[in-house]
C-alpha cells in the first residue's frame, strides 16, 4: 500500500495548514521555557570559516555516537551547512558570551579576531569551548522551514570549562545548577 500526501512549497503536508496552530509569539515563550544548551555550529566555505548560533542540538546514540542539529534554511550559513560532509559542534562555555553574540548575530565576516583551528576533517574548532565535536553529516532531512542535520560523532573533546545555558531569553552558567530534591 502507498500513502502519498500532497505538500506545500515549505514541504509541510498541505493537509496540516487547515489545523489551528497556536499563536506564534505563544510559541515563542513555550519554547523560552526550555532550557538549551547554546552552541556554534560551524563548516567550511571553500578557505572561509563560517558558523550560527544553534540551540536545536541534541545526541541521539552513543553506539554509535550520532547527534542532531536544526537549521533553518533561510539562514545565510545554510547553503555552506548543506554543501558540507563534515561539521563542528561546539558546546559554548560561560567564557564565551561574546561568541555566542557574535554568532547570533548577521555578519560577513563572524571568525575576525575569533581564536579557532581546524578539525581533523577541516572543520572550525572554537576556542575556550566547554566541549566540541567534529561530525559527519549522514542524512538531511527536511522539516517545515528547517533541515535536521543527523551526524556521526568522528572527533570530540571535552575542557574543564563550564557550559552556557540558555533560558527565557537570557544565557546562564550552566555550573551553578542545584539539585532538586
Amino acid at each position: 500500500m502507498t500513502i502519498t500526501t500532497k505538500t506545500d512549497e515549505t514541504g509541510v503536508n498541505a493537509a496540516n495548514r487547515l489545523l489551528p496552530t497556536p499563536d506564534q509569539e505563544v510559541m515563542k515563550q513555550v519554547n523560552r521555557r526550555f532550557v538549551t544548551g547554546v552552541t556554534v555550529v560551524t563548516a567550511m566555505d571553500g578557505d572561509h570559516p563560517r558558523g550560527l548560533a544553534v540551540n536545536a542540538f541534541a545526541s541521539i546514540s552513543l553506539d554509535p555516537p550520532t547527534v542532531m542539529v536544526c537549521v533553518q534554511r533561510t539562514s545565510s550559513t545554510y547553503e555552506c551547512l548543506f554543501r558540507a560532509s563534515h561539521l563542528a559542534i561546539n558546546i559554548l562555555s560561560t567564557e564565551q558570551l561574546d561568541v555566542v553574540k557574535r554568532f547570533a548575530a548577521k555578519s560577513d565576516d563572524k571568525f575576525s579576531g575569533l581564536d579557532w583551528e581546524p578539525g581533523r576533517f577541516g572543520s572550525p574548532l572554537i576556542g575556550r569551548s566547554s566541549a566540541r565535536m567534529e561530525v559527519e553529516i549522514r542524512e538531511r532531512l527536511q522539516a517545515s522551514t528547517h533541515t535536521i542535520f543527523i551526524c556521526r560523532v568522528v572527533d570530540a573533546e571535552v575542557s574543564d570549562r563550564t557550559p552556557m545555558i540558555y533560558s527565557a531569553g537570557g544565557f546562564f552558567d550552566g555550573g551553578a545548577l542545584t539539585v532538586l530534591r
